[in-house]
């Protein structure tokens, strides 16, 4: 089922939390909503659902408008951060409440409901587990069952609200490739919420990154990462540095000395240079980016040094490969950016 939000608007209480969303979700997309706490996307997930009603703006199911549809007239899955499994059912029953509650004319025959739960648990890998309750589970397999209910009413759209917020690093990392491998297999239009980058990039087909309200880019998160289209975009997903730089006849200058890189086509000026850690080059002292090393540690295959440029200049943090790093603890080290990007202020 595709999904298009036109000009979407939501105030509470005349606090704008959206502001002006257009977003098209294609059939059987998996779409990540990316932002930091106030960004709106929460806000955005519910009025997609249905739980909120938009200020101004459409949101459309298909080719029908279902801006003022009640969430069991859009046929929403939801899942929640918190499971929302009820306590007093079986895990059985959770998965079959959805189709258990709807109108006669709609409702499956009990035979049917049994069978449907029983195949949504062999899915969800929880296989025998049926005659269970909740409080008999782990985590990830409440967040299962949860998944499973939400797939038993079969939605026309999967919403899912930081479904793995609330679990350990390892059970959320093992999640996310089973959650991925769900999703191919039955092609739900999916949604999900997080502020976790590592998450998104990992799961989604496109990330939606979102700042005070606003969509600040969409894209594949190789189109997000790599070519990020604003500084805010540059600095919340993944690492990096940035510098006040001066630009001259197409030379980047740093501190009153040339970093050696061109910036071809740009206007004489001011502007902010950002660069991932490990996007560097080292040189040798009379080139690039002059600074002592203040910490230097061991993350998985790589090291990651910080480095005091001086002059008030803000830390910065490279990452280079081990045998690069070795000698360097507490002595000089000179860089300079070999894949970097310039944006002016406002």
């Amino acid at each position: 089922m595709e999904v298009r939000v036109q000009n979407l608007r939501k105030e509470f209480d005349r606090f704008p939390a959206l502001h002006d969303v257009s977003l098209d979700i294609r059939s059987g997309e998996l779409i990540a909503l990316l932002g930091p706490s106030g960004s709106g996307k929460t806000t955005l997930l519910r009025l997609i659902a249905g739980l909120e009603s938009p200020t101004e703006g459409l949101i459309y199911f298909g080719d029908e408008d279902a801006s003022r549809k009640s969430v069991q007239e859009r046929n929403i899955g939801f899942v929640f951060q918190h499971y929302a499994l009820f306590r007093h059912m079986t895990v059985l029953d959770n998965v079959a409440f959805g189709l258990k509650v709807r109108h006669s004319s709609r409702r499956p025959p009990r035979d049917e409901i049994r069978r449907r739960a029983l195949e949504l648990l062999d899915l969800v890998q929880l296989p025998g587990l049926e005659k269970r309750y909740p409080a008999q589970l782990s985590g990830g397999q409440r967040q299962r069952v949860a998944l499973a209910r939400a797939m038993a009413v079969e939605p026309n759209v999967l919403l899912l609200d930081e479904p793995f917020g609330a679990l350990d690093a390892q059970v959320r990392k093992d999640l996310r490739k089973w959650l991925r491998e769900i999703h191919d297999r039955t092609g739900h239009t999916t949604v999900f919420v997080t502020h976790d980058q590592d998450e998104a990039m990992e799961l989604a087909d496109r990330v939606v990154v979102m700042s005070q309200g606003a969509i600040e880019q969409v894209g594949t998160p190789d189109d997000v990462y790599d070519h990020p289209n604003s500084p805010f975009v540059f600095g919340f997903v993944g690492q990096s540095n940035c510098l006040k730089v001066k630009i001259s006849n197409g030379d980047i200058w740093f501190d009153g000395r040339s970093l050696g890189i061109r910036a071809e086509g740009e206007a004489d000026g001011e502007a902010s240079l950002y660069f991932r850690p490990h996007d560097i080059e080292v040189r040798d002292g009379t080139e690039g980016i002059a600074g002592v090393v203040t910490s230097s540690r061991r993350v998985a295959g790589t090291r990651h040094v910080e480095i005091d440029i001086g002059h008030g200049h803000p830390l910065i943090e490279l990452e280079l490969p081990p045998a690069a790093a070795g000698g360097l603890e507490h002595g000089g080290i000179a860089f300079r950016p070999t894949r970097w990007k310039l944006f002016r202020s406002a």
